[in-house]
């Protein structure tokens, strides 16, 4: 299985959606708090392409995008593969 990333804040509703998708699936993740790691902001909003909101989704070297871009994958059938292949 691909390393799954997610930056996220504790206060975010949309972050913690998208852990309790990736805890139904099984799938660890690493989480970065942004909020108690600012530093981690600049990183992730580089790697995000200038995305700045949270979360931001990295499954293996691939930027997923927040929360909406995530449960679309799976209604789509494709979050399942994309996290095994």
């Amino acid at each position: 299985m691909k390393p799954v990333e997610i930056y996220t804040t504790q206060t975010c509703g949309f972050c913690h959606a998208a852990k309790r998708l990736l805890a139904q699936k099984d799938v660890s993740f690493a989480e970065i708090d942004i909020a108690r790691d600012p530093a981690r902001r600049a990183e992730m909003t580089q790697r995000a392409k200038g995305g700045r909101t949270v979360p931001q989704i990295f499954i293996g070297d691939l930027h997923v995008g927040g929360c909406d871009e995530l449960y679309a994958l799976d209604r789509a059938g494709k979050l399942d593969a994309l996290l095994s292949a």
